[in-house]
């Protein structure tokens, strides 16, 4: 059944474009399970001596035979792979490390959905941004289009997700969920008023029937999107195969009361919820206005106080520690490995980690407990500094950060606190190019898809690509 399930995913994940997803989680299980069905029957089989020899010499096979498919599945890849064309064709490359570093890792890794990324597969990016969505380089023309790529346009863009196949975008100007296939660039309004239309509201319904009013962060599990809606107040549920939308805790449909009481469903109260994520059993919410994090029982809809201050407390603070002992100050975003929660702590301008299990937090990168300097500095946990960090990804092995008031993209490698600068400049703009030659103007949500990171860059009203 683990086996039959992995295989499936790789199709229904869309994964198959990536290496590592075609040989670690496809092939080498796809041919597992049908040979694994002759093995086991026949190893408990009654059988005369000739017989046997054939089992043992088959047994070899069994345990040889995937392994030789894949590989030579994998040898395809590669040789079809643009970096090991560029070097076959004798051009002068720096992308043999590249190359080398994407096979090992694509031999090893297998692409998951977890918390509106995927995760599992560490990402191999040299720092190149492009707009794929949205007004094209050098335009920030708002509006409220569906299209595809450059032709679509966005209203304030500011959470991001993907389930693997497409990616979510909240508008909180546009007051919609917006859907952009991957591949195929077709942007679409996936729930919410649509295009040309701008209305907020607080209406439970399906599709274009619903109403939001500033839709925040997103998160997926690949069964439903969860949206936090800033000035609702609430927690939103969609359905990915009916986009039907309902509340899942906060006040009930048509009203907006704010306020940080624990509880079940409609009796719970946020303030401003600004970030969303799911390790699948449990959602966890940034509580911005609050300054906490809550947690939500996906099956019950129970929402506790997981750390920050207690339930009718919302005094900020600097503090690690366990549960209600540790303070935040306005948490922007969150995201989570399946071990950990990882938060953007935008009052204290750093990176903080939340032990699933335990409720312990401490300080990952940015100044120490009880500082809240601001920079942009590049260093090792708390030598680094940011300022505003407002967006949160994770491949599993590092951390993506939008550092939205210095207007770039950070990187903390999770087991080292290493924190380096990907792509941006202090300066804010609008410009495609590699590392400090690309510009961003308040990038918020992040994500990838295990291949890429894509990132929302609100005041140029885009989506923008890091490959």
């Amino acid at each position: 059944a683990r086996f039959q399930h992995r295989t499936t995913c790789a199709f229904d994940c869309g994964q198959l474009t990536s290496v590592s997803a075609w040989t670690a989680s496809l092939h080498p299980y796809g041919y597992t399970l049908l040979l694994s069905s002759i093995y086991i029957k026949w190893s408990h089989s009654a059988l005369n001596e000739d017989a046997l020899f054939y089992r043992e010499r088959f047994k070899m096979y069994f345990r040889v035979f995937p392994l030789v498919i894949s590989m030579a599945l994998f040898a395809s890849q590669c040789l079809a792979h643009p970096l090991t064309q560029s070097l076959g064709n004798g051009e002068d490359s720096n992308h043999t490390n590249e190359l080398l570093a994407l096979v090992l890792a694509s031999s090893l890794c297998q692409p998951t959905l977890l918390g509106g990324n995927i995760v599992g597969c560490s990402l191999a990016l040299n720092g190149d941004v492009s707009t794929p969505y949205g007004p094209a380089e050098g335009s920030s023309t708002a509006g409220d289009q569906d299209g595809i790529g450059n032709s679509a346009q966005f209203f304030v863009p500011l959470g991001l997700a993907t389930n693997g196949t497409s990616l979510f975008v909240t508008e909180s100007f546009g007051n919609d969920i917006r859907e952009i296939s991957l591949p195929g660039d077709l942007v679409i309004t996936f729930a919410g008023p649509g295009p040309g239309s701008s209305v907020s509201g607080d209406t439970d319904a399906t599709g274009n029937s619903a109403r939001f009013n500033a839709p925040g962060a997103v998160t997926t599990d690949g069964t439903n999107l969860y949206i936090a809606e800033l000035t609702n107040n609430k927690i939103r549920k969609i359905d990915l195969s009916t986009g039907v939308v309902t509340t899942l805790a906060g006040p009930a449909e048509g009203a907006q009361t704010s306020g940080d009481a624990d509880g079940i469903g409609n009796s719970a109260r946020f303030t401003s919820p600004s970030g969303i994520t799911t390790d699948g059993t449990s959602l966890y919410v940034a509580d911005a206005d609050n300054n906490k994090i809550r947690k939500i029982d996906i099956g019950t809809g129970l929402v506790t106080t997981f750390a920050g201050p207690v339930a009718g407390d919302q005094s900020p603070g600097d503090l690690d520690g366990t549960g209600n002992a540790a303070r935040f100050s306005a948490p922007a975003a969150i995201t989570t490995d399946g071990v950990n929660l990882y938060v953007a702590d935008k009052g204290n301008n750093k990176i903080r980690k939340i032990v699933i299990a335990t409720a312990e937090v401490t300080t990952i990168a940015g100044p120490a407990e009880g500082s809240t300097s601001s920079g942009r500095t590049n260093g090792t946990g708390n030598a680094a500094r940011f300022n505003g960090p407002a967006g949160i990804a994770t491949d599993g092995t590092n951390l993506y950060v939008s550092d939205s008031a210095n207007d770039v993209i950070r990187k903390v490698v999770i087991s080292t606190a290493v924190v380096t600068q990907i792509a941006g400049n202090v300066i804010y703009g609008d410009d495609d190019g590699n590392g400090v030659n690309a510009s961003f103007h308040s990038p918020h949500g992040i994500t990838t898809d295990g291949r890429y990171l894509y990132v929302v860059d609100t005041s140029n009203n885009k989506i923008r690509k890091i490959q």
